[in-house]
């Protein structure tokens, strides 16, 4: 099916209000909302699956019509709490139809940090008692299926799921593009922080392309890799740097996404209360979730730069462009001993079309890491 097929379902069967967070294994669909928000239906991004869950449940609250959580598997182990908790038919009873993207699918090839979940998808939605439905290939299955759903939500009032498989969804483009003013690429800001380094950093990537470039530069420059790459577990990077930094004497250099700071913003109030002198946050803000399609992030209304000082950060520099970013480098580093600090860099979306992925398992990873560290 393509996407207005879709939205020409779900809207016949009183389905008009989307939130959650962005999946590229219906990457078509998730940009498909991100340009029709306003005509008809409403798409909320929202900075987590929980608090989509809890959208979703003031919606109902407020209207009594049913909305739609989307998000990957990985993020539905994260709705465990308000599903149980709030939305759950022994609590509030709030129905809402959640579409997980079914990432890690048992026989199917996927990255290291999907293997689990995809295993255990099916079982743990057995296990929450909710009901499932697979995505349908077909026009006329999906409208039987909303159908069904309907009638499901009148009865029972509680979460109803359906599973995507990848290559489900026909392509979309969107007509929606954003200029922007801002010089470099992530890529050119990352190289440009490797540049300014002396070889004692240790260095934590966040989730997605952020990670795969940063190691191959590393390779480009024939240096071995001794980065720890967070694969999975989106939003947790700058905790695994906090973690570090509180247990280690080197220089902790943290390399943070817009997305993923926004997803567990929470941590920065964390990291500025027990202030570790050797951290050094920096973030990346291309004001997308790129590495699922490049939807978009609310971080355009996002002052980052308050939030962290208002968290206990000692210092805050900005950059948006290659000469820039090197003045604000050398000054940054050159505070050491009296973070943490946080450098916000304003980028273009965008990467190369060729760009690969680690090509170490996480364990290697971790074990090059753990070694770089003791030295």
């Amino acid at each position: 099916m393509n996407c207005s097929e879709i939205w020409d379902i779900f809207k016949k069967n009183n389905y008009k209000f989307f939130t959650g967070v962005p999946d590229s294994t219906f990457k078509a669909w998730m940009s498909f909302l991100d340009e029709n928000h306003g005509n008809g239906l409403d798409n909320i991004i929202s900075s987590n699956e929980c608090e989509a869950v809890a959208i979703a449940t003031g919606y109902h609250l407020a209207t009594n019509n049913i909305g739609v959580v989307y998000m990957q598997n990985s993020g539905f182990g994260k709705t465990v709490n308000p599903i149980t908790s709030l939305a759950d038919s022994e609590v509030y009873s709030i129905p809402m139809l959640l579409m997980i993207g079914w990432r890690g699918e048992p026989g199917e090839k996927d990255e290291p940090q999907h293997k689990k979940m995809g295993r255990v998808t099916i079982p743990l939605l057995e296990a929450l008692e909710i009901p499932y439905s697979f995505f349908p290939e077909t026009v006329s299955e999906f409208e039987q299926l909303l159908q069904k759903t309907s009638i499901f939500f009148k009865e029972n009032k509680k979460p109803y799921a359906l599973i995507v498989k990848k290559n489900i969804i026909e392509p979309f483009t969107s007509s929606k593009r954003k200029d922007t003013i801002y010089e470099m690429t992530r890529e050119d800001a990352l190289k440009t922080i490797i540049d300014s380094f002396n070889g004692d950093e240790i260095i934590i990537s966040t989730t997605g392309k952020t990670s795969r470039e940063l190691f191959e530069l590393r390779i480009a420059r024939k240096e071995n890799p001794r980065d720890f790459y967070t694969v999975g577990s989106m939003g947790c990077t700058s905790s695994i740097a906090l973690g570090i930094a509180l247990n280690s004497n080197k220089k902790i250099v943290v390399i943070d996404g817009d997305g993923a700071l926004i997803m567990q913003l929470g941590a920065l109030t964390t990291i500025g209360h027990y202030h570790p002198g050797n951290l050094y946050h920096i973030l990346i803000d291309n004001n997308a979730h790129e590495s699922t399609g490049g939807q978009p992030t609310v971080s355009d209304t996002v002052n980052f730069k308050e939030i962290c000082l208002g968290s206990g950060y000692k210092s805050v520099y900005l950059a948006n462009s290659r000469e820039n970013l090197k003045i604000v480098l050398e000054k940054m580093f050159k505070e050491e001993g009296k973070g943490p600090s946080m450098l916000i860099i304003k980028v273009k979306k965008g990467s190369r079309e060729d760009l690969g992925r680690p090509t170490t398992t996480p364990i290697q990873n971790k074990e090059h890491f753990m070694k770089s560290l003791r030295k």
